[in-house]
């Protein structure tokens, strides 16, 4: 599943490098069959890497996400450089290249480093599922490639609204192809509950990354117009891209997350490691103390004018410690609580948390303009303080019902 989904997802950012419209459409449905395949399948490996009670779990899951975002640094530096030097064009072709050096290195190491217990499929009788969706994501994508090389406006056919009642149709019609196998029967009532406690992680995640993602609308909205980016170098004065902002977070990943890996180890031994639920309250905590920041800026501002990089910088730190309280300890989790034969559909439940929260945001950071900046940025931060102290207070009765898993 992880080869189908990365060469999907290649040929998806390779369609992306011609510039037209039908070309563009059919370069979106490949990169979203490909995700499907790909993205769920990856983390649940890497949990299999692991035995149940493993304490370097999380630590493992952390330098997982460390790797995710050393490509999340780089990429928007070369394409954006692409885009704005040569064409935006050869950025996504670009994108189309890193996916291919990866596809090889997988396939390089899966045998010597990954073993037969990550690559045999945990239940043997749904392979006929891969083959099935691939087939319909083939004619899927030959289809609405028909229809745009043919120059029918589907949009414009179609109500909006009818997306939705798919999208909520193929969910449930997963989720009951699932339960109404003989296998359901095999579910005690500790895995019940231990799937009960996944969604209500999956529920807090949904308040983080509402409010996290606005570094992709609001914040970087604030570095473009709120912020002084003239930079004095010794004399050399360089105005910093906006957009360069999108690479502070992942570089702040890739510099704390071998001291959180090595912090929640050296936790674990001493007894003192937080309960996953814990961490979640604690990096939504974090979250919250990153826009009190935005809040003073937003302030300054107002009565000043532009403020410096260091407001934006400090914001940023406080988001990625809570990012890394709260995600790969999320995909840990998922992997430790999710009965072995639904891992991937309850990473695939996790990951709808992204979803569901990006379209929160984005309704919400359409509000920026309108709004008072100082009043826009205590809204995420009452809902990260108050969602941290909500989930700190049922972490107990989460504790227990996860039964031992830490």
């Amino acid at each position: 599943a992880i080869i189908v989904g990365g060469t999907l997802m290649a040929l998806g950012h390779f369609a992306m490098a011609f510039p037209s419209l039908p070309f563009f459409f059919s370069a979106l449905i490949l990169l979203i069959m490909g995700n499907g395949f790909f993205k769920p399948n990856i983390s649940t490996v890497v949990g299999s890497l692991y035995e149940q009670n493993d304490p370097r779990r999380d630590s493992g899951f952390t330098i997982f996400y460390m790797g995710i975002n050393l490509g999340a640094f780089f990429s928007p530096l070369v394409c954006s450089t692409l885009g704005e030097k040569i064409g935006w064009h050869w950025g996504f072709g670009a994108a189309g290249v890193g996916m291919v050096i990866g596809l090889s290195m997988y396939l390089w190491g899966q045998k010597a480093f990954l073993g037969e217990k990550c690559l045999k499929p945990s239940n043997p009788s749904k392979k006929y599922y891969v083959p099935i969706l691939l087939l319909s994501a083939i004619l899927l994508f030959l289809i609405s490639s028909a229809f745009q090389f043919s120059g029918y406006k589907i949009k414009e056919s179609i109500p909006s609204y009818i997306y939705w009642i798919a999208a909520i149709f193929v969910v449930f019609g997963l989720i009951y192809s699932y339960a109404s196998k003989p296998e359901k029967s095999t579910l005690t009532h500790i895995e019940k509950q231990r799937i009960a406690v996944i969604f209500i992680m999956v529920f807090f995640a949904i308040f983080f990354w509402a409010a996290f993602e606005q570094a992709g609308s609001s914040l970087t909205l604030f570095a473009d117009k709120e912020t002084n980016r003239i930079l004095n170098i010794f004399g050399w004065k360089w105005e910093m891209p906006a957009g360069y902002f999108q690479s502070v977070n992942p570089l702040l990943i890739f510099i704390l997350a071998p001291f959180f890996s090595k912090l929640w180890i050296k936790l674990s031994e001493i007894n003192k490691e937080p309960s996953s639920p814990l961490k979640f309250s604690i990096g939504l905590a974090l979250l919250g103390i990153g826009f009190i920041i935005m809040i003073i800026a937003a302030g300054v501002y107002q009565q000043h004018g532009p403020v410096s990089v260091f407001w934006l910088l400090g914001a940023y730190f406080f988001h990625t410690l809570g990012e890394l309280c709260l995600s790969p300890v999320g995909l840990s989790l998922v992997t430790k609580l999710a009965p072995a034969q639904f891992t991937s559909l309850m990473m695939g439940v996790w990951f709808l948390s992204s979803f569901a929260a990006n379209f929160v945001g984005g309704f919400f950071a359409g509000n920026y303009d309108t709004m008072n900046h100082t009043l826009f940025y205590m809204i995420p931060t009452a809902t990260a303080f108050g969602s941290a102290i909500l989930l700190f207070i049922i972490t107990p009765k989460l504790r227990k019902w996860m039964h031992g898993i830490h």
